[in-house]
């Protein structure tokens, strides 16, 4: 096994001691307090990580390339923003409870989702990583259903741990992709009729298959797509964003699959409905990620 660099080390134990820090901190103020405060950060985040700042502005600049070098620029800070906000949502989350859920939290298509899921065929959940993602999971098991996500495991343990428990305390179970037991969890959460969601609009070591996102073929997953049209499972894309104070979610109209239902089309109708959220509230994305980079395939 590859060792880490001391500096490496020493960079992830600072980066999980601010997070604990913050967390101690974050779950203790109110709501707005939080985000005023993440904002900044995120402010101070984009003046102080040109690299990344960089990449926002290469991938505004192939997606919105009507728009000024001003306008993008404005949207590139105002992206940093959201992430600073969104980092003290969660560390405020553990507070989202049904007592409160309807003063933070709006649903817009509720009956989408419920009728998914009465199909009893098992639900695959399309999402992005538009607006607050655990937010969406959080307000999805507060709803009441039975739900699990799969994702990468971050490279700190004690981050992803974190983020682990966190989903945990609202009941949202977390599958590791690619661990041992991953693919048994994942057949008896469609078998058993749960949701099963994941994010797909990253370009991350998978099967992929180039669709298009913004006019330009983009590496997708297409894992989740093949997942649903094996199982006959119903797919449905989930949305949330943040508006005037309040965390709106969205459900769009299911999709009832079969084991004819091509799954890199499906993949593909799902990634138009994630351009399509982007293009309504674009700060709410993460412009930092090289969405159209090409990886070698073996």
């Amino acid at each position: 096994m590859a060792r880490r660099s001391p500096l490496k080390t020493s960079k992830n134990w600072l980066i999980w001691r601010a997070l604990a820090g913050a967390f101690t901190i974050g779950r203790r103020i109110p709501l707005a307090t939080g985000r005023s405060i993440g904002k900044r950060v995120g402010r101070l985040a984009h003046a102080v990580l040109p690299r990344d700042r960089r990449r926002a502005l290469a991938s505004l600049a192939t997606a919105f390339p009507e728009k000024t070098d001003a306008e993008r620029a404005t949207l590139c800070r105002a992206a940093f923003e959201h992430l600073g906000q969104s980092l003290f949502e969660i560390f405020w989350l553990p507070n989202l409870s049904s007592a409160n859920f309807e003063a933070t939290t709006r649903v817009e298509g509720a009956d989408n989702l419920r009728m998914a899921c009465d199909q009893n065929r098992g639900v695959v959940l399309f999402a992005g990583h538009c607006g607050n993602w655990e937010w969406l999971s959080a307000s999805i098991a507060l709803g009441g259903f039975d739900m699990s996500t799969i994702a990468r495991d971050i490279y700190d343990p004690r981050i992803n741990d974190f983020v682990v428990r966190s989903r945990a305390r609202h009941g949202v179970k977390s599958i590791g992709r690619g661990s041992a037991g991953a693919a048994k969890e994942i057949l008896q959460t469609l078998k058993r009729g749960a949701i099963l969601a994941a994010l797909i609009d990253q370009n991350i070591d998978a099967e992929c298959a180039d669709v298009d996102f913004f006019g330009k073929p983009a590496p997708t997953p297409t894992g989740p797509a093949r997942l649903a049209t094996r199982a006959g499972a119903m797919a449905i894309a989930a949305f949330i964003e943040r508006s005037e104070g309040m965390q709106v979610v969205r459900y769009l109209e299911p999709i009832a699959t079969t084991r004819d239902t091509d799954p890199v089309e499906l993949t593909a109708t799902m990634t138009r409905a994630i351009e399509a959220q982007i293009r309504r509230v674009p700060e709410q994305w993460v412009w930092m990620h090289e969405r159209w980079k090409k990886r070698a395939r073996p």
